[in-house]
């Protein structure tokens, strides 16, 4: 694939090819599957909602 059609996730910064794009915003594939997994007692998961933040700050901006 062309580096043109790559993406920068919004959770762990590096460019990807394959993921999902919710509202403006891409998450990659291993992001996605790590957040899925993730348990509320998880020391991560804060992180993961930081991140997903963003999706709703450009949404309502």
């Amino acid at each position: 694939m062309e580096e043109s059609t790559r993406k920068t996730c919004i959770v762990c910064g590096e460019p990807k090819e394959e993921g999902i794009t919710i509202v403006t915003e891409f998450i990659c594939n291993s992001c996605e599957s790590t957040i899925v997994r993730t348990n509320v007692e998880d020391d991560k998961y804060p992180f993961f909602v930081k991140q997903m933040r963003q999706l709703w700050v450009k949404f309502h901006a």
